[in-house]
């Protein structure tokens, strides 16, 4: 047993995991305190930030590390973690976010508005919140939820809506991501933790999860767009013909490096660098961009690295808690647990587990996406599009609770096409 996994270490790492959430839900107070108190607004402020929590509790815990346990056993286990999935959010977000990308999205978009007989803000909403989701099996869950979260920024956000429109179009967004995103064994965080192991293919993801997927994300995006359908009316789409257009050079090189980032995901050697070449060319036609996102996607990668560093030492309690589930149940178990962790953690530990039924490896998969949308931290892209997002809300912060209720109508249609479908 390492210094790392002794008794008294494992119930330290869960109470500061539980101090992280706790913090996770208090980011509003700390907005809070920002404008009541300017003094220390920029510390407040800094707090605030949900992105900021895991790492900044990453840091306390390994910090207690090297003071009890020494040096040499919190660096090996600091370099036994993956970090491959935060580099990898970062680099997609900060090349799906460009001006060239988004441009592309957007047109394809607008036009296939045009084909709408009725109001252009419903197909646009309805679109965005359907298409793009299950875009995001074959450009990866964090690029579609980049994509989308920045278009509805530019087209709905950006005007005067209402509290109860913008958190019912998260709260569809989160779902809708989570669950689009497993036609295929590559895009969702959660499936590609277990489909190596369990040699899941696209034949296989197809059969079982994406008609099932596809369906619910249908439903909820219709479901939305018409309870919405009267404010959503009174909108127009914000106007593109302002930005000067990006010569097609420039956007397949653009798409050309996605691919290339999406292809490599499991190489942070190839992907990292094509990031690099990527940001020489992005400032060699600085004319064709917007500003890079990249104080976003770093602030998202430090959450998901926080994540992976406070999330490795919760296997002790997290594991029995899962596997005493029977196969009926884990599915709603994994619904509830993903809430409050993230779900690529709950089905990399269920694929470290043999011997599982079949039954019970797609119900735990299900119950992870299913849950994905409940909370910024149940599945790894949401905390890109809450930070695209979240300065359209009040004192820049997105309530856990609203998000939480917002996210459970979607969440239940989920849940209805994969377990009675």
């Amino acid at each position: 047993m390492s210094a790392l996994h002794t008794p008294a270490l494992q119930w330290l790492a869960a109470a500061v995991f539980a101090l992280a959430l706790v913090h996770s839900f208090s980011t509003r107070w700390f907005e809070h305190l920002a404008h009541s108190r300017p003094r220390h607004a920029g510390l407040w402020h800094l707090l605030g930030e949900v992105e900021v929590v895991f790492g900044l509790w990453a840091t306390v815990l390994m910090g207690l590390c090297f003071g009890l346990i020494g040096q040499t056993a919190t660096l090996e286990y600091l370099e036994s973690r993956n970090f491959t999935e935060p580099l990898f959010v970062f680099a997609i977000m900060v090349i799906a976010g460009t001006r060239p990308v988004l441009a592309l999205a957007r047109q394809g978009v607008l036009r296939l508005t045009t084909l709408w007989p009725g109001s252009p803000m419903l197909a646009m909403y309805l679109l965005v919140l359907s298409l793009v989701p299950l875009l995001g099996s074959f450009i990866t869950e964090p690029a579609a939820m980049t994509l989308g979260a920045l278009l509805l920024r530019d087209s709905l956000f950006a005007q005067s809506v209402s509290k109860r429109l913008k958190y019912a179009t998260l709260g569809v967004l989160f779902v809708n991501v989570s669950i689009g995103g497993t036609l295929t064994p590559f895009a969702a965080p959660p499936v590609l933790m277990v489909a190596s192991a369990w040699q899941w293919d696209i034949a296989f993801m197809l059969q079982t999860f994406g008609g099932k997927a596809a369906l619910a994300v249908t439903v909820n995006a219709l479901g939305v767009t018409w309870l919405m359908r009267h404010e959503l009316r009174k909108l127009v789409p914000t106007p593109s013909a302002a930005e000067a257009a990006v010569p097609w050079g420039v956007v397949t090189v653009h798409l050309l490096l996605l691919a290339g980032v999406v292809v490599f995901a499991h190489h942070p050697v190839v992907f990292i660098g094509l990031v690099l070449l990527f940001l020489g060319f992005a400032t060699a036609y600085r004319r064709h961009q917007s500003p890079l996102i990249l104080r976003e996607a770093l602030l998202v990668s430090f959450f998901l690295a926080g994540l992976v560093v406070l999330g490795g030492l919760q296997q002790w309690w997290l594991e029995p808690l899962l596997m005493s589930l029977s196969s009926d149940a884990v599915f709603w178990g994994a619904t509830a647990l993903t809430a409050i962790t993230d779900n690529a953690a709950l089905t990399y530990l269920g694929s470290l587990v043999p011997g599982l039924s079949d039954d019970f490896k797609v119900a735990l998969v299900a119950g992870a996406v299913t849950g994905g949308g409940l909370t910024l931290i149940a599945n790894a892209p949401n905390p890109a599009g809450a930070a695209i997002l979240k300065h359209h809300f009040e004192d820049n912060t997105i309530s856990p609770v609203k998000l939480l209720l917002a996210a459970l109508p979607p969440t239940l249609v989920a849940a209805a096409a994969f377990r009675w479908l």
